[in-house]
């Protein structure tokens, strides 16, 4: 079976029920989430040997954190405990033209005050065969940044195979910070993951033709951006999420995938009535690694990644919960979702 690592912050996720706004609730349903925590769900959903790698509090909030990854099956032996809070994200979900909101309180969290040595990462990466990390934990700190280097220069030197989402966050940095420690860290990573604005924003690099916020896409403007990536960082692959947002519970969701000479695009599914949004580039990823490691054509395991990030828009929190089959099925034509007996 084969393994991956993936390196990040996971926190205590608290939302008002429903479309409830933070203005209007009394009550906050509390789950867990972050996108490398993420991708390790999907992973081990999908039959994976999964591993998440953190730092959380001893206490009992952090003990929730791992309790939350164990009942999913991701191997948190690897993750060190200490610290002194768990990193908290507030989510309040849009409905149709009214945007979602996030708001972060995760400043002096375990994962952010952590030092290099709490992690051996020889001793982490034996046996390992795939290692990922978004630009999410970079940002958190500068020594966050500095562990997330040594842990993707570990893995190149020892012939992992390294995937990065650039995920950028405009309230964790600025554009030219991101852009400077993202390019520090870009050199290690074989497949890079991304959105039109990720790009622009840490890298400026640009398509044209295309604007995100009306809901417009050019194929070939996609295909610049992922020209230019490669040709700026070597990547062997680039892949780019192709999101038309209609509205907050409209979207139209597939996706590229560049091999350096080649473009391939995924089939378009119109996802109606969004249950949670959060943590669909997580599944992307999870899904583009799981078609790589079993060794799934370039253009199957694109659509493997889209199909069951497509799935996750059904699933409430920030976890994807599909199968490989259920992947499979709707990958495989089946959008119906009609009951299955």
């Amino acid at each position: 079976m084969k393994k991956i690592i993936t390196f990040g912050e996971i926190m205590l996720r608290l939302a008002p029920p429903g479309y409830i706004r933070f203005i209007q609730t009394d009550t906050y349903g509390a789950t867990y989430g972050g996108g490398e925590a993420n991708v390790a769900v999907s992973l081990a959903n999908f039959g994976m040997d999964a591993a998440f790698v953190t730092k959380l509090p001893k206490h009992e909030i952090g003990q929730g954190a791992v309790n939350s990854l164990r009942r999913f099956g991701v191997d948190t032996s690897k993750i060190t405990r200490g610290g002194d809070r768990v990193g908290i994200y507030f989510l309040e979900k849009g409905a149709n033209q009214r945007a979602s909101k996030v708001v972060y309180d995760r400043a002096g969290s375990a994962i952010a005050t952590a030092v290099p040595e709490d992690f051996d990462w020889d001793s982490i990466f034996e046996g390992v065969d795939w290692f990922h990390f978004t630009g999410i934990t970079p940002a958190i700190s500068k020594s966050a940044a500095e562990i997330c280097k040594i842990a993707a220069k570990t893995a190149k030197e020892k012939g992992i195979r390294v995937s990065c989402d650039l995920n950028y966050r405009k309230n964790l940095w600025t554009k030219p910070e991101a852009g400077a420690t993202m390019a520090g860290l870009m050199p290690y990573v074989d497949l890079c993951i991304a959105n039109e604005e990720d790009a622009a924003d840490v890298f400026g690099i640009t398509s044209t033709g295309t604007d995100v916020t009306e809901g417009h896409l050019n194929h070939d403007g996609y295909i610049d951006v992922a020209k230019q990536l490669v040709a700026r960082f070597g990547f062997k692959y680039v892949a780019i999420t192709l999101r038309e947002s209609v509205s907050a519970n409209h979207n139209d969701w597939s996706a590229m995938l560049f091999d350096g000479n080649e473009a391939h695009f995924s089939k378009v599914y119109q996802i109606r009535n969004i249950v949670d949004r959060v943590g669909g580039g997580d599944s992307f990823g999870a899904g583009l690694i799981y078609g790589f490691l079993t060794n799934l054509g370039k253009q199957d395991a694109l659509e493997f990644a889209v199909a069951a990030s497509c799935l996750k828009h059904s699933v409430e929190g920030d976890f994807n919960l599909m199968t490989v089959a259920e992947v499979n099925a709707l990958a495989g034509g089946n959008a119906s979702g009609r009951v299955q007996r």
